[in-house]
């Protein structure tokens, strides 16, 4: 596809080059080195709590001790080029320190979800084999049970208030450990991510390494993280993206954007940054922009993003429907919506309209909804601001070819649906190990999404159904496979199929159809099970006891047949 057969192109603002010929930078080491140059004292990070207690970090200090991170894993923890890492932490100053250090060491990050059990944490470990682990305190307790059939060598231990000054830090520290206990003791060999630092200082200085010697090493196609997705079988896989690719894509997104100030803009970011859309845009984008970043650690309930709009003049944001809907029934942000936002950013999962059309009337600024997988880095499409089409997923981004194919792999005609294929700078080397699987989702160059979209004539897109049984739960992907294989690990469970329903609250939320083993068996059982082996957002919100479910003749549980029996269920009601 050349760029004059790319209709879209005719939406993007005068500024907007429909082809991005090659990235800023090399790598991402080079593109931290040369912001931090930029900006040097300007406020880089800052974490904000709930009560407003806070910190800061500027460019140069987060340069400075992302260095010293990556001269501890390279020279004292004995790390080399291209080692896995795993991250696991929510948003804090720790997450930026800890990520370019392990990017400027020349070794690959691997995103953890900090809410997974132990259960998750030991398969993403089993896959990934991740030479070091950096962990915050309040989640440490898992690492003894998770890494037991593969241990993890080297474990750095950071708290939710590390950086932040020394009196709230002690108030944070003092509430976790006697009030709330959410902070349990740590049974494995560690070090603190302080004297991580300060020991990488000491070697960088005694032996005068140059930093940017261990990324100067690195190619622009090596692999940067191994971001985790359940893919098309919900079995998890890592997807492999370059530095290229998330350099490209963080490009391709500002290129849209016409309206950010280098140096001036104030982001706001709920969304966890181990996703891979705060990633790319929330902790890259903004960062190249040489903007603030006020960090929440955890937003929910909604009232602890309050402080961070009153105290900073917060002019971009990115959530998920679930976020924007929710703080448009919080009486103190629709009584005092925020009066620098340009706009905001949805993602993650589909914008509802009524959303939508509340926000603009509250905050008199457009969401603009966008598109993209794991596997691209994330973005493929979005909304050109002031071009918004309604429940569309706008149109591609610049260098971004999109069509839709039928079950042949031909591209259907315009308005017609087919499955959302694409190419690009964007889209990753494959997953990790998994020959077969990236055969499975690559066709002659094109990456075959799994949904079933709709594109205009003049190239706007819409998502008209799921190729792929995957639920979206307030943005997270669940996937039925692997509830249904926890499911079947209880005793009292015949057999079980799981489903996405409609839900007011999270977009989706999980059902799970069970036929009883032991009659006794009640809804609080399963979710009890659930609990014990699942993160929260899986766990199925609806259970239906059924005396049998509906089969194919080789006897495969027939989940189509259980969504349009809801689907029935719900028109008649």
């Amino acid at each position: 596809m050349t760029i004059s057969e790319r209709p879209w192109a005719a939406y993007y603002g005068p500024d907007v080059r429909p082809e991005i010929e090659t990235a800023s930078c090399r790598t991402i080491g080079d593109l931290i080195r040369s912001v931090a140059e930029t900006y040097g004292k300007a406020p880089a990070f800052t974490t904000c709590l709930y009560n407003g207690m806070n910190g800061t970090l500027s460019f140069s200090q987060v340069d400075e001790m992302s260095d010293a991170f990556a001269v501890y894993l390279r020279e004292v923890a004995g790390l080399n080029r291209g080692d896995r890492v795993a991250v696991q932490m929510p948003n804090c100053l720790s997450y930026p320190i800890a990520a370019f250090g392990v990017l400027k060491a020349g070794c690959v990050l691997v995103n953890v979800n900090p809410l997974y059990t132990a259960e998750e944490m030991a398969k993403q470990f089993a896959d990934a084999e991740p030479h070091a682990l950096v962990i915050v305190d309040m989640f440490a307790d898992k690492v003894p049970e998770a890494t037991k059939g593969h241990p993890i060598p080297n474990v750095i231990v950071t708290r939710i208030a590390e950086f932040l000054p020394k009196m709230p830090r002690g108030i944070v520290g003092l509430v976790q450990k006697h009030w709330d206990r959410s902070v349990k003791p740590i049974e494995i060999a560690h070090i603190r991510l302080p004297e991580a630092l300060d020991v990488g200082r000491a070697r960088r200085n005694e032996n005068k390494i140059e930093v940017d010697a261990y990324f100067q090493d690195v190619s622009p196609d090596d692999v940067a993280c191994l971001q985790y997705t359940g893919g098309t079988t919900g079995v998890a896989k890592g997807a492999m993206l370059t530095h290229t690719n998330l350099i490209m894509n963080m490009q391709q997104t500002m290129e849209m954007i016409s309206v950010f100030k280098k140096g001036e803009e104030v982001a706001l970011t709920a969304l966890p940054l181990y996703h891979i859309f705060a990633f790319t845009v929330n902790l890259l984008g903004f960062y190249w922009l040489g903007a603030r970043n006020v960090l929440i650690p955890n937003p929910r309930p909604l009232s602890n993003v309050k402080r961070a709009f009153e105290n900073y003049k917060i002019t971009w944001m990115s959530g998920v429907n679930t976020l924007f809907n929710g703080l448009c029934n919080e009486v103190w942000f629709t009584d005092s919506p925020p009066k620098h936002l340009k706009f905001a950013s949805a993602g993650g999962m589909a914008l509802q309209t009524a959303v939508a059309r509340r926000w603009q009337d509250i905050t008199g600024k457009p969401v603009l909804q966008g598109y993209g997988l794991t596997e691209t880095s994330p973005i493929l499409t979005f909304n050109p601001l002031g071009k918004v089409r309604e429940g569309t997923i706008g149109i591609p981004l610049p260098s971004t070819d999109v069509i839709c194919v039928d079950e042949a792999g031909v591209p259907v005609a315009p308005g017609e649906r087919g499955e959302i294929a694409t190419k690009g700078p964007q889209i990753m080397a494959g997953y990790w190990n998994k020959p077969e699987e990236t055969a499975n989702v690559m066709r002659d160059g094109w990456f075959l999404t799994g949904d079933i979209g709709v594109m205009d004539p003049d190239g706007y897109i819409s998502i008209v159904d799921r190729k792929k049984d995957m639920v979206v739960v307030s943005g997270f992907n669940v996937y039925p496979n692997e509830i249904e294989d926890c499911l079947a690990t209880h005793p009292g469970i015949l057999e079980s199929a799981v489903i996405g329903v409609p839900d007011d609250v999270t977009g989706e939320a999980v059902k799970a159809f069970v036929v009883k083993r032991d009659q006794s068996l009640t809804e609080a059982d399963i979710r009890a099970h659930c609990k014990a082996h699942l993160t929260g957002y899986k766990i199925p919100k609806r259970v239906a006891f059924r005396d049998d479910l509906p089969k194919s003749n080789v006897g495969k549980i027939l989940r189509k047949d259980l969504r349009t029996s809801e689907t029935t269920q719900d028109a008649a009601e």
